[in-house]
C-alpha cells in the first residue's frame, strides 16, 4: 500500500470523528463536489489541504461558517487578513508557524519565493472575490 500525499488527495474530517481520504483533487471544480459529498457533516466538517504556492495569490477568500486553520510547512508566505470593521492585518509565517483565520474574516496571502502550508477549513459557504 502506498501512503496519499496530502497536496494529492485532501481529507474530510466529519461528524463523529470521521476521517476520509477525498478523490484527488482536479482543479477548482473539485471543491463544488466536496460540498455535495460534505453536506451532511454541515459547519462542523473540516477539510484538510496541502498547497505549494509560487506566487501571491490573486484572489481574497472568506470562510463564514467556521475558523480556519494555516499552518506553514516550507517557505515564507505573508498571510494578510481584512476583518469586518475594514481593518487589515498581516502576519509572515514560516514553517511551523500557523495562524488562524476568523469566521467571516476576508484573507490573501503574498509569497516572495515558495511557500506550503496545510490548511484545516471549515468550507461550508466559501466565498472568493478578486484581490
Amino acid at each position: 500500500m502506498t501512503a496519499p500525499r496530502l497536496e494529492e488527495r485532501f481529507i474530510h474530517l466529519g461528524l463523529g470523528a470521521k476521517a476520509e481520504v477525498l478523490p484527488p483533487f482536479t482543479g477548482m471544480a473539485w471543491y463544488e463536489d466536496y460540498g455535495a459529498r460534505a453536506a451532511a457533516d454541515g459547519a462542523e466538517g473540516r477539510l484538510v489541504s496541502q498547497y505549494t504556492f509560487c506566487e501571491s495569490w490573486t484572489s481574497w477568500e472568506m470562510h463564514p461558517a467556521g475558523a480556519e486553520v494555516v499552518i506553514c510547512v516550507a517557505g515564507s508566505m505573508v498571510l494578510v487578513q481584512e476583518h469586518p470593521d475594514g481593518r487589515h492585518e498581516s502576519v509572515t509565517l514560516t514553517a511551523g508557524d500557523y495562524a488562524i483565520n476568523p469566521p467571516g474574516v476576508w484573507h490573501t496571502a503574498d509569497v516572495a519565493e515558495s511557500a506550503t502550508a496545510i490548511f484545516i477549513t471549515a468550507g461550508e459557504g466559501t466565498e472568493h472575490r478578486p484581490r
